[in-house]
């Protein structure tokens, strides 16, 4: 089972917000969708859940067009929450799977399963509005796996978490996608997209501008980093040949360099100043391509 983005194009009157984007994501992968805000990423997620039609082009689902047919195979997360915080978890979450298929009883022991998994098992009779807001995403985000979707859309499923719910959320994606879950997220972490993520696409002004394997994104990127932790100021550096950028805090140097010759030569640069805690040549991150490609921060 694979989406399939075919030659998408959406447009708002003269305005286009997807233009003529092609991506097809296997099975049992979790597959990163990057972008500035107004980068186009929510408007492809809708036309992937047929909230939206495309003005041009195909979204299949198992080779099938999206349809009311085939939606009870997908689960959402929106970047924004949608869950009536009047209304009991139990009531409302049961409702919500018994309109994607499930029945009462099968939805309720899910629902009973994830709540133990999350460590908050007391919220089955809570009103949303009585909890905190990491907490409402967490009940939110049951609600998009309640029915065992075979694809998973997640906008921005970490925003708002403290860094252990956050884990406690990653491990059940990669739970999920291991099960066979294919799952798409958009997220503003770039650390998260590189430690989850083997396939990803950057989009900008509606067009992919980066797209495909992150191995081989960061190979072809050439530009390596060099972080260097000394008893002193490594800040000389910054003036060696091939030293691209500097980003200095009060832990560590980061130095941005052409090419793997220019380590050496800081190496060789930083003999006899004293004591060198910590010289190692790393891959560029995703932020530093993410700003080349788009020339701002995603933040």
């Amino acid at each position: 089972m694979s989406l399939k983005i075919s030659n998408v194009t959406k447009r708002f009157g003269s305005f286009t917000a997807v233009n003529d984007i092609s991506l097809e994501i296997p099975e049992r992968e979790i597959f990163g969708f990057l972008g500035a805000n107004g980068a186009g990423k929510t408007t492809t997620f809708r036309m992937v859940l047929g909230l939206l039609d495309p003005t041009d082009g195909q979204i299949t689902w198992n080779k099938q067009k999206v349809s009311y047919d085939i939606t009870n195979e997908i689960g959402y997360l929106p970047e924004e929450r949608g869950l009536y915080p009047k209304l009991k978890i139990n009531d409302q979450l049961v409702y919500l799977a018994k309109l994607k298929g499930m029945n009462k009883t099968e939805a309720t022991s899910e629902l009973k399963k994830w709540l133990d998994r999350f460590k908050v098992p007391e919220y089955f009779n809570k009103k949303v509005e009585d909890l905190s807001k990491g907490n409402q995403q967490k009940i939110q985000f049951i609600s998009a796996v309640l029915h065992k979707p075979k694809l998973l859309i997640l906008d921005e499923p970490f925003s708002g978490l403290d860094p252990v719910n956050v884990e406690l959320l990653k491990e059940a994606v990669v739970e999920l996608k291991n099960q066979g879950t294919t799952i798409v997220f958009s997220s503003h972490r770039m650390e998260h997209v590189e430690e989850l993520c083997e396939n990803l696409c950057i989009m900008h002004h509606g067009k992919p501008v980066v797209h495909g394997g992150l191995k081989e994104i960061k190979r072809a990127f050439g530009k390596k980093n060099v972080s260097v932790v000394a008893d002193f100021d490594p800040g000389f550096l910054k003036d060696v040949p091939g030293v691209l950028k500097t980003k200095q805090t009060a832990a560590e140097s980061v130095f941005q360099i052409e090419s793997e010759e220019v380590a050496q030569k800081m190496y060789n640069e930083l003999a006899g100043k004293g004591f060198v805690r910590k010289f190692e040549l790393e891959e560029p991150s995703l932020n530093d391509i993410f700003i080349e490609k788009v020339g701002s921060s995603y933040e």
